[in-house]
This record gives C-alpha cells, sequence and structure tokens, in this order.
C-alpha cells in the first residue's frame, strides 16, 4: 500500500497534469473558436465538436475509461406514437402551429452569408444563373467549364464572396432554395454574363464557348421561413 508520502505525491501530480490540461484546453478551445466562426462555421457545429474534445481529453486525463453512449434511435412503436400524434392534431381544430418544426434547426445550420442569401432572394425574387460550356458539334462531347455563376452573392453582400456557391448548396440541402432550368428575363443575363468569373471561365472554355442560361428560386418552405425568421427590413 503507498505511504502518505506517496499518497500526496500521487495527488500533487494528478493536480499538476490537470492544471496544465486546462489552460492546454482553454488555449486549444479558444483557437478553434476564433477559426471556426471566421471560415463561417455554424455555432452549433463547433459547440458540438468542442463538447466531443472536451469530454475525451477530460476521460483521459482523470484516468475515466469512456463511458458507452445509449443509441439515441426511437423503436418503431415510438415513431408510431408520435406519427398517431401528429394526425390527432391535424385534426383538432384547435390545435394551432405557430411555425415549423424544423426552423429552429434550419437557424443553428445556417452561416450569416446564407441568411443574407436568402434573405435578398425573398426581396428580390428569382435571380439569373448561367453555366459555361465548350461549344461542340450538336452539343456531344461538350465539358462543363463552371456551374451556377450569377451576382447573388454580390448583390447580397456576403463577406466570403468566393463560397457563393457553397453556400447555395447548402440552402439547397435545407430545402430552402432550388435551382431551375427555367430562365428569367433574358436582358438580366447581360450583367451576369459581364462579370469578370464568367469571362474567365469563358476564355478558359475555348472557341465560342457556350452559356447555359438558368436561375435560383426560394422554395415556398423557404419563403415562409424568412417571413418567420427573417426580419425583411434590418
Amino acid at each position: 500500500m503507498p505511504s502518505s508520502v506517496g499518497l500526496l505525491r500521487i495527488a500533487a501530480n494528478a493536480g499538476l497534469s490537470t492544471a496544465q490540461w486546462v489552460v492546454n484546453t482553454s488555449v486549444r478551445t479558444g483557437t478553434r473558436v476564433a477559426r471556426g466562426l471566421a471560415a463561417g462555421e455554424s455555432p452549433t457545429k463547433i459547440a458540438s465538436e468542442l463538447g466531443t474534445e472536451l469530454r475525451s481529453a477530460a476521460q483521459s486525463v482523470l484516468g475515466v475509461a469512456p463511458v458507452a453512449e445509449e443509441p439515441h434511435g426511437a423503436s418503431a412503436s415510438e415513431l408510431r406514437a408520435r406519427g398517431a400524434e401528429l394526425l390527432r392534431q391535424s385534426s383538432d381544430v384547435h390545435f394551432v402551429e405557430d411555425t415549423h418544426p424544423a426552423y429552429e434547426r434550419i437557424l443553428g445550420e445556417l452561416t450569416p452569408d446564407e441568411a443574407r442569401i436568402i434573405r435578398f432572394l425573398y426581396r428580390e425574387g428569382p435571380q439569373p444563373t448561367v453555366d459555361v460550356r465548350t461549344n461542340r458539334p450538336l452539343g456531344i462531347g461538350s465539358e462543363l467549364i463552371e456551374a451556377g455563376l450569377s451576382m447573388i452573392g454580390r448583390q447580397a453582400g456576403v463577406r466570403n464572396l468566393n463560397r457563393t456557391n457553397a453556400y447555395l448548396n447548402n440552402l439547397f440541402r435545407l430545402g430552402l432554395v432550388w435551382f431551375s432550368r427555367e430562365e428569367v428575363e433574358p436582358s438580366r443575363y447581360q450583367v451576369v454574363e459581364v462579370q469578370p468569373e464568367v469571362q474567365e471561365a469563358m476564355s478558359r472554355a475555348g472557341r465560342a464557348p457556350r452559356t447555359i442560361r438558368r436561375s435560383i428560386h426560394l422554395t415556398p418552405f423557404g419563403e415562409d421561413f424568412c417571413r418567420t425568421c427573417l426580419p425583411a427590413d434590418a
């Protein structure tokens, strides 16, 4: 059995290790938050990742074995019970649903730039986009050079202009926007086609490049989300 001196030494070493861990973890956490926010990551995503890292680090320092997490999936009977409750509420004339239950989650998965984009689309309506392709007879063997080029990011005033297409892809994933093959007014494409990024793509496409005109719209779900969650006059 360890002597009292030995126990004190163990305790002191443990205390020192813990103190060092707290300092090191604080520095790493601050750096991770700063980098994530600068990159436009969702605060919810950053907090989730930090929570996992901190739990693992604390268990390692304290010598505690990780606790196996219980599975979170609902059983078939639980899912049926929830579905039955939704149907019951749909038949209840006194039940009032203020907002869609997904809106809170969606707000946690948007960057500030993405919020500006969907508010812009809500205010200004569908926007023109173009794809740039190489020119081949009958379109056979035509190569896509750039897709979805637009002025949406610039007109919405986003900070990270080069991430506009990534933002639009996330908004599509969330069901807020959709990419249409339909054109808007033909005159609106002239301004898009003279933008530097479009001209650069056309120069890479070689002789007589083709531009395919498309458009981006808010979905009805996206319109309702904007009306509910984003102040249009901010």
